[in-house]
């Protein structure tokens, strides 16, 4: 690669050294790995209603907070961990959204034990292989698509939450699913980007 600071990129991306380095190397590189999975999964609920950037900087702590982002502990998290949960600065203080994460690691535990792996549920939406998009402009990539919104009711009915269709697709572009970076950008060819007849 090129110098990283003369690089094309997406235009969310700005000059945050650490939104830098989470769109260089792990935005939209498919994930198979269901603990990763896991932490995708509460981290896009944690972010509803902030931006991503705020997230990423509290990354460390969650991982901290939640066990590592183990499904099976953080199932087995009680009221107390949630009074706990609440009292730590270095997340997300919201009820609800604290509550989710145990309700989804639940969810999770019940989906990997019906499919095999979470990952075989989840990559079953895009029939095994990324959607490889092709936008010139961030002012195309939608916020949700049709795929987001089967997800979305999928997972709603097996019991999580925070699962809109608007976190779904935010959750196909970090893990993958989708290949939403635009053509001007480095990592769209890198991530199979195919340019077209011309």
């Amino acid at each position: 690669m090129e110098n990283a600071a003369t690089v094309s990129r997406c235009a969310w991306v700005g000059n945050d050294p650490l939104y830098r380095e989470y769109h260089d190397k792990e935005w939209g590189v498919p994930v198979h790995d269901d603990r990763l999975l896991f932490e995708f999964l509460i981290l896009e609920g944690a972010q509803a209603g902030l931006s991503w950037i705020t997230i990423l900087r509290k990354r460390a702590a969650y991982r901290t907070a939640f066990a590592g982002f183990d499904p099976g502990l953080v199932a087995c998290f009680d009221q107390a961990n949630v009074a706990e949960l609440l009292a730590n600065p270095g997340i997300v203080r919201n009820r609800l959204k604290v509550e989710s994460a145990i309700t989804n690691a639940r969810a999770f535990l019940k989906v990997q034990e019906e499919f095999g792996s979470f990952d075989a549920y989840m990559w079953r939406f895009v029939d095994g292989e990324p959607i490889r998009n092709a936008w010139k402009s961030i002012s195309e990539v939608p916020a949700s698509t049709p795929v987001s919104d089967t997800m979305s009711r999928d997972l709603k009915q097996r019991g999580f939450r925070f699962v809109g269709s608007t976190i779904c697709y935010a959750h196909m572009q970090a893990v993958g699913m989708v290949n939403d970076h635009t053509v001007d950008c480095f990592r769209w060819q890198e991530l199979g980007g195919v340019t077209g007849p011309s």
